[in-house]
């Protein structure tokens, strides 16, 4: 079942955009799916289990990044589908 997610990631910090940017380079690094950069969210589209596990291990990378610099990040995700 192919699905789409928009996630919208919140560095609680001043300087959010590069974290932003490798957030969204880990996640078009997948091949299998389709990753649509927006100024307010990014899109992902894919086999429902592909996509998950891309999310999965952005959102885990991420806070684990901010974890070790003793930050925090808000990441909010909606889930559109089947499509």
């Amino acid at each position: 079942m192919d699905i789409g997610v928009e996630i919208s990631l919140y560095p609680l910090t001043e300087r959010a955009a590069p974290l932003i940017h490798d957030f969204i380079e880990q996640l078009s690094a997948r091949t299998e799916l389709k990753v649509v950069p927006g100024s307010l969210g990014t899109q992902v589209y894919g086999e429902f289990e592909q996509v998950f596990t891309a999310v999965r291990e952005a959102v885990r990378g991420t806070l684990e990044a901010r974890q070790a610099a003793s930050g925090r990040a808000a990441i909010v995700l909606k889930v559109l589908g089947p499509l």
